[in-house]
């Protein structure tokens, strides 16, 4: 039997960054949460059960590739751009 590939969300790859598995994993989580709904930081790292200090290196991450941005003051909503890669549906 093959081994089933994992899948990760189009956008968790990034053109200035090595991707390596656990980034893509936790770029997957990330964007998949902010495809539901924008959030915060910290409310990001509670759906994903990631630390709020690896939700922040990755947006900051996702942000420099313009796949992501924030909006308002502190704590600041984070929002998909709608750039990048589009999922593509069978």
């Amino acid at each position: 039997m093959y081994p089933i590939k994992e899948t990760y969300h189009p956008n968790a790859y990034l053109q200035h960054v090595k991707n390596v598995k656990s980034g893509l994993k936790a770029r997957t989580k990330i964007l998949n949460g902010l495809d539901e709904q924008p959030g915060s930081a910290s409310s990001i790292a509670k759906k994903t059960d990631a630390t709020y200090d690896a939700v922040m290196h990755h947006l900051r991450l996702l942000e420099t590739e313009e796949t992501v941005s924030r909006r308002g003051k502190r704590p600041c909503i984070w929002l998909m751009t709608g750039m990048g890669q589009k999922r593509l549906v069978s």
